[in-house]
């Protein structure tokens, strides 16, 4: 049986808030070192959600739950500027260059970074740096030598992965690509030359965000992305009004918008690496080149293993996907991609304003082994999830098609292409909750300093994915394979929520099950009145008014219509758990 029972894992053992799915673009780095930061209480270590396994100080019981608050609305402000931005591009590079074989080469190649950064040092870097940079300020010099041994190995490793990642660039188009389909591989090898670089740019600004967040300074690591995000949409507006059309047959690395697509793009993520000097070099530090491996960095190996195999299964399933829907009709790629980015933002904002606050509770109870308090944390967290995600999935649904059509049809976008993404979003919808659920629980594992869960979790996920994977073109026409793609990662993401409770279950004992599916019951009745409230509104909306400006208004009717009678419902029906969401999103407004 893969479920472990034993309690006593290895000390100093922690995990990241890696998304289980599809790697994020723009500020996947930082809205996943930051919260790590802030969940630690401010009075102990400031750095991981279990401070006593790496330091071996005791944590002082004060805290300070105010500027916990304040920090987390800060974190949530930059992170909803950050994906709105991140998706102007991406609606804005659908406008310039259209949702099809260009788009879906930029998107296969744009993710090559990533993947090929997490499995480099990507998870290690930010799952054991910051414990490392804590253990180091107890040196006599503050740490300063072991940082810079730190950062001069891992500057040469990564400058080392990224010139072979860029030589071996059409071995990884052929592992991603399916050539059998409608995709362009020379395309996607060409734009890969030009982004693989950002591997380095990428390792530099997490190794940078962990020495300043060692040094009590968040904010350039949370608005990094957002210079970023900037950068590359004045490349795209470049890009927009450049005469001519990307060469496709045959394709030339040397075209002029190809170059300047490309190599923007990559621009955007040396800015983000870059701005964060000026702030490191105020606080005193001065980099200088030391060799050799520290002995501290050796403890780690175990947990860098578990990291790696975490990484490593999940881009087995990412590549299967990748290769799936590019099987299908031109556009399947960027189609699923903007739909997972809009799926991400509730999550997103959601996730790091109401969800950040709660970690420093769950941890210091895992720390002190009251699990009692544990388990009644983990259910505040997954009732709170469920009164603010569930309304907003269910409005997704009815107005996914709407969104589509509204913002995908403007340039060269077209409107088979913007409605099969807008079905695209609204079938992925249902998967919001599990997904949520599916974070919380890794970062209860990851409280308790379970490295090992996560991972054989993200097995069971992975082996259930691919064999649905590979159903969808066998089953489905090119069209639809997206479409069939975005169910089968609801569905996932819907597994791995049951099986992270039945684990949960397991380890702790009762989880205050009945309270949580009492919310759901509540929270699904009041979504449905508010779905089909927006169902009627729907109607009225005369279809004179053409395809796009029709979809801007159902968009606005639709969305303001189900979200004030979902919402108005739960109100009525006094679901308790809403009264502090409510609070919390009136004082986050007010700070803003």
């Amino acid at each position: 049986m893969l479920i472990p029972r034993d309690r006593g894992m290895p000390p100093g053992v922690r995990w990241p808030m890696a998304d289980p799915d599809v790697l994020r673009p723009y500020d996947e780095l930082a809205t996943r070192m930051l919260p790590r930061v802030l969940d630690a209480p401010r009075t102990a270590e400031p750095f991981g959600d279990t401070p006593p396994p790496v330091s071996g100080i005791e944590p002082k019981t004060e805290e300070k739950p105010q500027s916990l608050v304040k920090a987390s609305g800060r974190i949530a402000i930059a992170s909803l500027i950050s994906r709105i931005t991140g998706f102007l591009w991406k609606v804005m590079l659908a406008w310039a260059v259209g949702i099809g074989v260009v788009n879906d080469s930029f998107n296969v190649a744009n993710t090559m970074p990533n993947i090929v950064f997490e499995l480099l040092l990507g998870g290690v870097l930010s799952s054991v740096v910051v414990p490392l940079l804590v253990r180091s300020q107890d040196d006599p010099d503050g740490g300063a030598a072991y940082v810079q041994r730190l950062m001069t190995v891992a500057s040469v490793l990564l400058l080392l992965g990224t010139v072979a990642a860029v030589a071996a660039a059409p071995l990884f188009t052929s592992l991603y690509v399916d050539s059998s389909g409608q995709a362009n591989p020379a395309l996607a090898t060409a734009f890969a030359y030009l982004l693989l670089p950002q591997i380095f740019f990428y390792g530099v600004f997490a190794l940078l965000s962990a020495v300043l967040n060692a040094k009590h300074v968040f904010a350039p690591a949370a608005w990094a992305p957002v210079v970023n995000n900037l950068v590359v949409i004045i490349t795209i507006i470049v890009v927009a009004v450049m005469p001519g059309e990307i060469s496709l047959d045959p394709v030339k690395l040397g075209d002029a918008k190809l170059l300047t697509l490309g190599l923007g793009v990559t621009a955007g993520i040396v800015a983000q690496a870059v701005i964060l000097v000026p702030p490191l070099l105020r606080t005193g530090f001065r980099f200088k080149w030391r060799w050799g491996i520290d002995k501290r960095m050796k403890e780690f190996g175990g947990l860098a293993g578990w990291i790696l195999g975490y990484v490593a299964v999940s881009q087995i399933g990412f590549t299967i996907n990748t290769r799936v829907l590019t099987s299908g009709t031109q556009g399947g790629v960027t189609a699923y991609s903007n739909a997972w980015l809009l799926f991400q933002l509730p999550y997103g904002v959601i996730g790091v304003s109401l969800l950040t606050a709660i970690m420093p509770r769950m941890s210091r109870a895992a720390a002190d082994g009251d699990n009692g308090k544990l388990i009644a944390d983990l259910s505040y967290a997954s009732r709170l999830s469920t009164v603010t995600l569930v309304p907003i999935s269910a409005v997704m649904t009815i107005v996914g098609s709407s969104i589509g059509i509204a913002l995908f049809t403007l340039g060269k976008g077209t409107l088979d292409s913007a409605e099969r993404l807008g079905q695209a979003l609204a079938i992925s919808a249902f998967g919001l909750l599990p997904y949520a659920l599916v974070m919380l629980q890794l970062r209860v594992f990851y409280a308790m300093k379970d490295a090992r869960t996560p991972t054989l979790i993200m097995i069971v996920m992975t082996v259930v994915k691919i064999p649905l994977l590979y159903l969808c073109p066998a089953l489905l026409d090119p069209d639809h394979i997206v479409l069939g793609a975005m169910m089968v990662n609801a569905m996932t993401f819907v597994v791995g929520a049951i099986l992270g409770q039945v684990w949960l279950w397991v380890r702790l004992g009762n989880l205050r099950s009945k309270r949580v599916l009492g919310v759901i019951l509540f929270t699904l009745f009041a979504s449905a009145l508010g779905v089909a409230a927006a169902w009627v509104v729907g109607w009225i909306v005369p279809s004179s008014l053409g395809p796009t400006i029709g979809a801007w208004v159902k968009l606005f009717l639709q969305g303001v219509v189900g979200i004030v009678v979902s919402f108005g419902v739960l109100i009525a029906l006094k679901v308790d758990e809403l009264s502090p969401v409510t609070r919390r999103f009136t004082r986050l407004v007010k700070r803003g």
